[in-house]
């Protein structure tokens, strides 16, 4: 039994989340530096082995209006690069994903300033999590 990833693709960092083995709950797992598609592809590739993961979920950060913007053209054409590489992929939306990371950091007495990598994975666990409860 598979888990689930979440990939929050941000072209600075990356924020990953992980499944339960009973893809019940969502939890952060790390945030990884983006030094380019190439290296985090290994990276992803990496962790999908070691964590037996069956299914990824990219968060697709669409506009308010839910349009179409550059961060979401360069979230498909990363995706689209682990679709080649035969990485199984869904998108979830992500539009408040990180205002809910954020304000979720703020009620634990968390700085979201100085702690951006806890921010990229939390928002990612937060839509793998949304994603869970709708599967």
């Amino acid at each position: 039994m598979g888990r689930l990833l979440a990939i929050d693709y941000g072209t600075r960092r990356v924020g990953l989340a992980l499944s339960d083995p009973l893809k019940i709950i969502a939890s952060p797992y790390r945030t990884i530096i983006n030094k380019g598609n190439s290296s985090l592809i290994v990276e992803i590739e990496r962790i999908i082995a070691a964590e037996d993961v069956e299914q990824t979920i990219i968060g697709l950060p669409l506009g308010m209006d839910g349009q179409i913007t550059e961060q979401t053209k360069k979230v498909e054409q990363f995706a689209d690069k682990l679709i080649a590489r035969g990485i199984a992929i869904e998108y979830e939306d992500e539009r408040w994903s990180s205002v809910a990371a954020k304000r979720s950091m703020k009620e634990q007495n968390i700085k979201s300033g100085y702690n951006k990598e806890m921010v990229d994975q939390t928002a990612a666990a937060i839509f793998l999590q949304q994603y869970l409860d709708r599967h």
